[in-house]
Parts: C-alpha cells; sequence; structure tokens
C-alpha cells in the first residue's frame, strides 16, 4: 500500500514539474496561443467603426550582441471578412537599443458589425500574436427620441 503511494506522489511531482519547466522554457506568445488566453475586453480591445482610423504602436529591443537589421509589419487578422495590413518598415538596432515604430490604418468598410481581429505583429520570418484586438461597432445606431399612442 505504501508502495502505490509513493509511487503517486512521484507521478504528481513529475507532472507538477513539468508544467513548471514549460511555461517557463516556452515563449510568452507562445503559451498565449497554445493556452487560447482570451485578452481582457476593458483594456485590450479598441472598438471602432467601419471606415475609423486606428494608431498600432510597437517597441522593439534588439536583446543580440549585434546591430540588426529586420523587415517589420502588423496586421489585423480575425473573424468574419476583414483584416488589415500595414506597410513594411526596415528596423535596424544597435546592442540593447529600442525604438517605436508606428502604423496607421482604417478598419475595413466590409468589417461584420461585431466581429474582432488581433494584432499580429510580423518580423523576417517570424511572427507574434499580441494581445491587442479591434472590435467593430455598428456606424449607424437607432435611437427613439419619441413616440405617441392616440
Amino acid at each position: 500500500m505504501r508502495r502505490i503511494h509513493y509511487l503517486t506522489i512521484v507521478i504528481l511531482v513529475a507532472i507538477v514539474a513539468g508544467v513548471v519547466f514549460y511555461a517557463i522554457l516556452t515563449p510568452a506568445t507562445t503559451r498565449a496561443a497554445a493556452l487560447n488566453i482570451k485578452c481582457d475586453p476593458a483594456t485590450n480591445t479598441v472598438n471602432k467603426r467601419q471606415g475609423e482610423v486606428f494608431t498600432v504602436k510597437v517597441t522593439f529591443k534588439n536583446t543580440g550582441d549585434t546591430t540588426g537589421t529586420w523587415t517589420v509589419n502588423v496586421s489585423f487578422e480575425g473573424e468574419a471578412n476583414w483584416s488589415w495590413q500595414g506597410t513594411s518598415q526596415t528596423l535596424t538596432l544597435k546592442p540593447s537599443k529600442t525604438t517605436t515604430l508606428t502604423w496607421t490604418g482604417t478598419v475595413p468598410e466590409n468589417a461584420s458589425v461585431g466581429s474582432t481581429a488581433r494584432l499580429v505583429v510580423y518580423f523576417d520570418d517570424e511572427f507574434a500574436p499580441q494581445n491587442w484586438w479591434i472590435h467593430v461597432l455598428p456606424g449607424a445606431e437607432l435611437k427613439i427620441v419619441s413616440s405617441e399612442v392616440g
């Protein structure tokens, strides 16, 4: 009976250790995708209407030992029938230096009301989904001003 008890404890410790090592060694963007983490609607969702302008700012840092050059772009990829892609920019950074790049875009006129699209950053042959979303609001809103019954 004691042998089964110890074996159960060893298996549980191994599972916990595996989960901890996975969380530590896996990049945050991969963890978010693997765990299908949803954004916090209060802070990570921007409400826009069809045809409305938005701005994307992304800060990059060269964590390497030499100067590097990258081709960088952003896009919003989402549900239904809409997506948006920025214009590629070339980024050159010395070691340990940071810079912020900015893109301006417009929610497509054909974006479905109620749909969402997620910000994705592309650089060279990699991509990193970000925890930012655009939610499309209706452009026309009906409000009852008064009513009368005779």
